[in-house]
């Protein structure tokens, strides 16, 4: 947690205003990664095709 968020558990468990930015920003991860992931099967699939 505190390598990654830069807080450890108990301030993010504490601090509602913290644990919201972590969130938003592990939010905005995952999003990211599934843009990847779908554009990565996309090009898997069309290379099957070939």
């Amino acid at each position: 947690m505190h390598q990654f968020h830069g807080m450890g558990y108990n301030e993010y468990r504490r601090t509602h205003k913290k644990r919201m930015k972590v969130e938003r920003k592990r939010e905005r991860n995952y999003r990211s990664s599934q843009i990847v992931t779908a554009n990565l099967k996309g090009k898997l699939f069309l290379s099957t095709l070939n």
